[in-house]
Formats: C-alpha cells, sequence, structure tokens
C-alpha cells in the first residue's frame, strides 16, 4: 500500500468516517498502518475542536462540551471507549486470565464497565469545562489529547506480548507489531503536533516536556497493569490506554497550565 492508502486505512480502522480503500487488506497492512495512529487523532482532535469554538456561540460553554464529547463518540463509533468498559469488566469481573477474556468478549457491559465509563465521561467533562477559562487552550488541550494519547496508547504495540483471542472475538483485528519505522513516524507525528500549539496557547515548553514525562508514567502504568491481569495486551486495552492517557492529559493541562 502507500503512504496514503495506510492512512486512510488506519482512518477507517479508529474511525466511523466513510473512506473508501480499494483492494485486499493484509494483517501486514494494519500493522504498517499503525505509524498513523496519531495522526488520525490529530484530526479526530482538530474537528472536535473546530466543532466546540463553533457551537460555543450557540449555547452554553457547558452545553458545548457535552455536544463535543458526544460527537467524539459519534465520530470514533466509541470505539476506544468500548475497550475501556471491556477491561474494566474483564479485570474486575474475572479471576483467572480466561475468564477475563471472556467477559471482554461479551457485547454485554457489566457494572464495572458501566461504572467506570460513566466516571470517564463525567472526568473528561469536568476536566474540560475547568479548561474552558481560556478557550485558545482548552482547543489545543483538545487537539493535543486526541493526538498523543492514540500515539501513547499505540506505543504499547511491541512492548507487550499480545493475547491471541479465539476466532469468536468481537473486536476488530489490530496491529500486533510496530516496526522501528512505524515507531519513528508515531513519535514524529506526536512530537510535530506539540511543537505546533506552542506559542499559540499557555502551552510551554516546559509544559510539553512535563506532560511527555506524564505520558511515559501513565503507559508505565498500563503496561504493568496489564501484564499482571493478562500477561498482555488485546485491543482492548490499547482501547483503555488511549482513554487513560487521554483524561490524564486533560488532568495535567487543568494542574499545570491554569
Amino acid at each position: 500500500m502507500s503512504q496514503f492508502a495506510l492512512f486512510k486505512l488506519a482512518l477507517i480502522f479508529l474511525t466511523r468516517v466513510p473512506v473508501k480503500l480499494s483492494g485486499s487488506v493484509s494483517d501486514e497492512d494494519i500493522n504498517l498502518s499503525s505509524r498513523y495512529f496519531a495522526m488520525v487523532g490529530f484530526c479526530v482532535g482538530l474537528c472536535l475542536a473546530f466543532s466546540l469554538w463553533v457551537i460555543a456561540y450557540w449555547v452554553p460553554m457547558s452545553v458545548a462540551i457535552l455536544f463535543t464529547l458526544g460527537l467524539g463518540l459519534l465520530v470514533t463509533g466509541a470505539f476506544h471507549e468500548d475497550g475501556f468498559a471491556d477491561v474494566w469488566d474483564g479485570f474486575g469481573g474475572g479471576w483467572s486470565q480466561q475468564q477475563k477474556l471472556d467477559i471482554m468478549k461479551d457485547s454485554r457491559i457489566g457494572t464495572c464497565g458501566a461504572v467506570a465509563l460513566f466516571i470517564l465521561m463525567m472526568s473528561k467533562y469536568q476536566l474540560l469545562l475547568a479548561l474552558s477559562e481560556d478557550l485558545v487552550t482548552l482547543l489545543f488541550a483538545i487537539v493535543i489529547a486526541q493526538t498523543l494519547s492514540r500515539m501513547t496508547a499505540t506505543s504499547l504495540i511491541g512492548k507487550l506480548p499480545y493475547v491471541q483471542l479465539d476466532a469468536q472475538s468481537k473486536v476488530k483485528p489490530i496491529a500486533k507489531d510496530l516496526q522501528s519505522t512505524s515507531r519513528a513516524i508515531l513519535y514524529a507525528s506526536g512530537g510535530i503536533v506539540s511543537l505546533l500549539g506552542l506559542g499559540l496557547s499557555a502551552f510551554s515548553i516546559w509544559h510539553m516536556l512535563g506532560l511527555f514525562v506524564t505520558l511515559w508514567l501513565t503507559r508505565w502504568g498500563c503496561q504493568q497493569w496489564f501484564t499482571r491481569q493478562l500477561g498482555g495486551y488485546t485491543g482492548d486495552c490499547l482501547g483503555a490506554a488511549q482513554q487513560i492517557c487521554e483524561v490524564a492529559i486533560y488532568t495535567f493541562c487543568v494542574v499545570s497550565v491554569l
């Protein structure tokens, strides 16, 4: 596949955007497309930030943020939120590795997943509302959170063994390997987007360095959690890591920037 085709494949994989891709897709194509997951996050972030900016002209900011969160769910099909809920259901309700995997594959949501999902969405809402004191910083925080959270979650690929699910798994096939070139493109994407925001918001170079340290610690925590629970990761784990990193970014912004 060409690089543009790989980007479109990444867009199809992570969102509900109606993009057409001709030809068949191999496992290797999926592996290679993961290099553009951060760029897909950047596109999603731009969409959400622009939507919030427009909606906020017509309704109070609190309502605009709520509508923007809903739009984010529509654009991504709640793909990552579904993984987050499944992880909490599996880890909270299973004892053995197989029990946890079986629960995570169940399309129904349990108590642990429902409660965790409620806390997740409320956390996003309250953190974004706190950031709304500075509109430019709020918009930049949304863009950078969508970008860097996907960069960090994708970087887990290759750091942990993939826990193979059976053929009845409801999750999409995921990238199971991240080549050195793909990892470099992934990190470069996140770095470039971060640098673009400097000077346009309240973020300084020291804020960005602190944010990267926060994300590294968050990724390390997710690695330890997934290893202890499953001995590796699944697609649901990557979705959960993305959501956790997104909240970590918003929290860092509230604590350090405002």
